[in-house]
């Protein structure tokens, strides 16, 4: 599925010039930021309530296709300008982190690699 795919199931709004045809692998919900950092994937879709620079910082380690923040949450127009810089989409959501998560479940968006091999 890609970013602007999902963007509409989710009622979303991307906030990022580009990055809407990224292709999300798997998605994951987390906000702390060095767990992010150890078990991150690429193409994950991040759902976090985090907003500030350090956010684009991880996702871009990983080469993530989005990072999504619920409730309406906005990074402000810097963090929006460093995702457009390393190609990463930013979607702001109406919904809670746990609808967002139901709905890239229900639509074929799995957990990360790493989540679904510790079962």
């Amino acid at each position: 599925m890609k970013v602007n795919e999902l963007t509409t199931l989710i009622d979303g709004t991307l906030m990022t010039a580009g990055g809407g045809e990224n292709e999300i692998a798997c998605g994951c919900t987390c906000d702390l930021l060095s767990w992010v950092m150890a078990k991150g994937e690429n193409g994950c879709a991040w759902v976090t309530v985090q907003t500030h620079m350090n956010v684009i910082a991880v996702a871009s380690l990983h080469d993530m296709a989005c990072v999504i923040c619920p409730e309406g949450m906005m990074p402000d127009e810097t963090v929006i300008a460093k995702a457009d810089e390393e190609e990463i989409a930013v979607i702001s959501s109406p919904l809670t982190a746990y609808n967002i998560c139901c709905i890239m479940h229900d639509n074929g968006i799995k957990p990360e690699r790493r989540a679904t091999e510790q079962k």
